[in-house]
């Protein structure tokens, strides 16, 4: 199944239990397999837990499918766009807690707390929508605003990719070179999962060398079997209930405006894939509610914002299966997985370089497609509004971050603004497009265009 280069058939199929049921299983592994890759990266960059995370994508996508009332062939797994916050909350030398006592596990709670209240954004936003209207809500979020986030998020990732790939610069290489060759001349299933050939093929290079007595240009071991040795087949996750504080709380939500961009534009790739107009039925208002409380759930245990992954769009592409059912048998396995403590710990010793060499990809991904929705929307750069919304969310977004520490009192409470560079960033871009004259941004006019953002991973289309 994994090396297929076909459809599984030429007609698209709606109901997958007509293939049998040994085929379905097949194909939820395959789903599986598609968002596996990018979804343990992030526990793996930020510190979080592999079986939380895993658990925490696995029963998000099931709240999911509950309120999108099985209808959408959609995963959801754990969010890139976050990484940034998670890091300008617990980083030891400029995170909002840098100076004090608490462990790397304390600011990570404080951190999950504010991707909890993140979730909760999408709950307001599908209220208004439903009252209101999708067109008149996206008015205030066109890609003007959004697609410039997006790039500073992108950008800001960027260092952290090269600190990871520092350890050992030729594994970091083999795992980017293996991404770039399975994205470019793969076909199928091989297109759909570089990330995950990248990371195998890389570690059984690896595998290679430290059995040959090749070390890291430190001297140190390329792997450490320790934890994997001593851990059990079947247990707990280590849950962590999410702590709340203002500051994180500020520094994370903002995060949300770039996961609800990609949701929605998810739904409208999905609703052109599929023939279905999922954005009317079962409603963006449903989608919304069920992606915001799978992101609250995830966060109230201690796992990543989760968000809808390109990837698994693009399966639905390559098998023409449109059933949500097997997306859903993709959420179990993953479920299932996060209470498996051996398998968490073999991910825990891929090497750090590894990791930072596919990382080049899916980080440089994130700011190219702040470009490319600037490009496929046709924002109008020569005019005068849209290059000051542009201008100034920039700015503002990355020049706070490399600023000199900044904080203001408020309440008795330190509000570092240098932290807070995307929030200000998304505020105020939201404000100049609401006040500056001259919209040129009509949701659903080009979608194109809507369906242009995606940051879960490497989106596959269909041969032709």
């Amino acid at each position: 199944m994994a090396g297929s280069t076909k459809p599984i058939t030429d007609a698209p199929i709606t109901d997958a239990r007509r293939l049998g049921y040994p085929k379905m299983a097949l194909l939820g592994l395959q789903h599986m397999f598609a968002m596996f890759g990018a979804t343990v990266l992030v526990p793996l960059i930020s510190g979080l837990s592999v079986q939380v995370t895993l658990i925490g994508v696995g029963v998000g996508t099931l709240i999911f499918h509950y309120f999108a009332k099985g209808r959408v062939p959609v995963f959801l797994g754990s969010s890139f766009a976050f990484l940034v916050g998670i890091q300008l909350i617990t980083n030891p030398n400029y995170g909002i807690y840098a100076g004090t006592d608490m462990t790397h596990q304390e600011k990570l709670s404080y951190a999950t707390g504010g991707i909890f209240v993140a979730g909760l954004i999408y709950l307001v936003l599908a209220l208004i929508i439903k009252l209101v209207g999708v067109r008149k809500v996206m008015r205030y979020l066109p890609p003007v605003v959004t697609a410039p986030i997006v790039l500073i998020i992108g950008i800001m990732l960027a260092p952290f990719a090269i600190n990871m790939s520092a350890s050992n610069i030729l594994l970091a290489v083999v795992a980017l070179g293996i991404v770039i060759i399975a994205s470019i001349w793969g076909k199928g299933m091989v297109k759909i999962v570089p990330i995950v050939l990248g990371i195998v093929g890389a570690y059984v290079f690896a595998l290679i060398l430290h059995f040959a007595g090749v070390t890291n240009p430190d001297g140190s071991a390329i792997f450490d079997f320790t934890q994997a040795a001593q851990a059990n087949i079947v247990g707990a996750p280590p849950f962590v209930l999410a702590r709340f504080d203002i500051v994180a709380i500020l520094v994370m939500a903002p995060f949300a405006l770039a996961t609800i961009a990609e949701h929605i534009a998810d739904m409208v790739a999905l609703t052109s894939i599929t023939g279905k107009n999922f954005v009317e039925n079962p409603g963006l208002h449903r989608t919304l509610i069920g992606d915001g409380l799978a992101t609250t759930f995830s966060g109230l245990i201690g796992g990543p914002a989760s968000t809808t992954y390109g990837e698994n769009v693009g399966v639905v592409v390559l098998t023409k299966v449109h059933d949500a059912k097997v997306v859903i048998l993709a959420a179990i396995y993953a479920t299932v997985l996060g209470f498996l403590p051996i398998f968490a710990a073999l991910i825990y010793t891929i090497p750090d370089a590894i990791v930072g060499g596919v990382s080049f990809i899916l980080y440089g991904m994130i700011a190219a497609v702040g470009i490319r929705t600037l490009v496929e929307h046709r924002v109008d750069i020569s005019k005068t509004r849209n290059l000051i919304i542009l201008a100034v969310v920039m700015v503002s977004g990355l020049g706070l971050r490399f600023a000199n520490p900044i904080t203001f009192t408020i309440a008795g409470t330190n509000i570092p603004i240098d932290r807070l560079g995307i929030a200000i960033a998304a505020i105020l871009g939201i404000l100049l497009n609401a006040i500056l004259p001259g919209k040129d941004y009509e949701f659903g006019e080009n979608t194109e265009g809507d369906s242009a953002i995606n940051l879960g991973g490497i989106r596959a289309k269909e041969e032709k």
